[in-house]
């Protein structure tokens, strides 16, 4: 049956063609082969004529303006603001997913709005925010669409902001990786029978990723979420804090993040705080400098400590900058560099 396409379709950047009017999606570790008017699993990349087509290019399904924290990025430009944007659809299926009424469906099947890349700049100047951050949902499936904002943005001065699981192959995202300033990656687990499980990916990939961030000079954070009976076992954070060490991934910021039931796992109760603070100090154990709790209001875990003299360099109220002592990128009181972008 033939489709109408009322927003604007683009030719994907990375996929080829196959016999029988199949492509193959080269963009992450699916490798989606897609019939002739058929999607892959993202639902945001179609066969078309036996070419494969983003279509989702503009097709915003969620904006609005966030402050820098709620991504959450705590040492990237602290107290400025983010117009955010996110499409439907998703490379990933987590169960856990707290944005599943867009993630988790194809972009014939949510409310969108047309927002073209110039558009997105314009609004983003418009409400005075600093940033530009692609969330919410799985922005590399976006990718088309991000990737063509991100440039614009870059000419005119913006910073781009990509928050994502990370599922992606490396060619591709060092291409992308041209053109972002700060990335917050969900590190869901630490365990490839578990990611497997409970987000349908592969940790090997993320752990990649990760690697490529720090080789191309993106400010990198990494949240994990722990979630009460999937990725709350202490053994297996220590294991992935470990790693991150050996790795040279240390001076950039660690974010547990507490569960709440969502989605398919309404079941499970949400985290206790106290796995949370065991986490955090299991982290620190390991010499990870920056270490935060999120998704706890008013807990004294999402203050910067410094590192060296242990005393608050910025006091945080929520998503709120109450006190910022970090002066020339470094400690006000003991001058030891603070790892960041703070301007």
């Amino acid at each position: 049956m033939h489709r109408e396409y009322e927003f604007p379709m683009k030719e994907a950047l990375y996929y080829k063609k196959l016999n029988n009017d199949f492509v193959q999606c080269l963009l992450c570790p699916k490798l989606c082969k897609i019939k002739e008017g058929k999607s892959g699993f993202c639902g945001a990349r179609e066969n078309i004529g036996n070419k494969l087509f983003s279509n989702i290019y503009s097709r915003v399904s969620s904006e609005g303006m966030d402050p820098i924290e709620k991504k959450p990025l705590y040492h990237f430009i602290p107290g400025s603001k983010a117009f955010s944007i996110a499409t439907a659809g998703c490379n990933l299926a987590c169960l856990n997913c707290q944005n599943w009424t867009i993630s988790q469906f194809n972009p014939y099947e949510t409310k969108n709005m047309d927002l073209m890349p110039d558009k997105v700049v314009e609004q983003c100047l418009n409400l005075n925010c600093e940033a530009i951050a692609f969330t919410y949902t799985e922005p590399l499936t976006f990718f088309e669409y991000s990737y063509d904002t991100a440039k614009l943005a870059k000419a005119e001065g913006i910073k781009t902001v990509l928050v994502s699981a990370g599922y992606v192959h490396e060619e591709p995202f060092r291409d992308y990786c041209k053109y972002i300033d700060a990335a917050n990656i969900d590190l869901k687990s630490f365990s490839e029978d578990i990611y497997l499980k409970l987000n349908a990916g592969k940790l090997s990939t993320i752990l990649q990723t990760l690697k490529i961030c720090k080789e191309e000079n993106v400010w990198l954070e990494i949240t994990n979420l722990v979630v009460p009976g999937w990725t709350d076992d202490l053994d297996m954070i220590k294991e992935m804090c470990d790693w991150l060490y050996a790795d040279e991934l240390h001076e950039y910021p660690l974010h547990f993040s507490r569960f709440h039931p969502q989605h398919k796992l309404k079941q499970v109760p949400a985290t206790p705080v106290s796995i949370l603070e065991k986490a955090r100090e299991i982290a620190i154990e390991a010499g990870i400098k920056y270490v935060y709790i999120g998704n706890v209001p008013g807990h004294s875990a999402c203050n910067t400590i410094c590192p060296k003299c242990k005393k608050i360099v910025i006091e945080r109220r929520g998503y709120r900058i109450m006190n910022n002592y970090i002066q020339n990128n470094s400690c006000k009181f003991c001058k030891e560099k603070i790892s960041g972008v703070w301007e």
